[in-house]
């Protein structure tokens, strides 16, 4: 039974020049079909338009879906602002063609879970259920 006050809030976002957002728009239809309310930024957003973004909307995760190869730099310069804008208590996550090592690297920097093509939409919404369950008590 759900007892939150509210919904679990996401923001979904595309960062840089990777304009393939096929796979961004799956999981932000799987996320609110998970009941969750899902915030499309679109295209091309640098880190501080997500982050200003995700402070607006008051989320409570962050998901970043890159192809590009740029998530070394992305996800790095994502957690700067979120700091920056004291976002400490809101997940970021992601997913994409991101080797195992960066995922262990990115992990070390604070960054959740990151999901590599193929893992189930279910799999990701119960990710964020849990974490966001498990970090955000001021929800219920």
């Amino acid at each position: 039974m759900n007892t939150k006050k509210r919904p679990i809030r996401v923001l979904v976002a595309k960062v840089g020049l990777d304009g393939h957002d096929r796979g961004a728009k799956v999981i932000a239809a799987a996320l609110r079909d998970a009941g969750m309310e899902v915030i499309y930024t679109g295209l091309r957003q640098t880190p501080e338009m997500v982050v200003n973004a995700a402070l607006q909307e008051d989320v409570d995760a962050i998901g970043v879906s890159i192809l590009s190869g740029a998530h070394m730099t992305v996800f790095p310069k994502i957690m700067e602002a979120m700091k920056a804008k004291q976002l400490d208590r809101v997940l970021l996550t992601g997913g994409g063609i991101i080797p195992d090592a960066d995922m262990e690297t990115l992990s070390a920097l604070g960054v959740g879970k990151l999901f590599a093509p193929g893992t189930s939409t279910a799999a990701i919404a119960d990710y964020i259920h849990e974490w966001v369950n498990s970090n955000r008590s001021d929800l219920f």
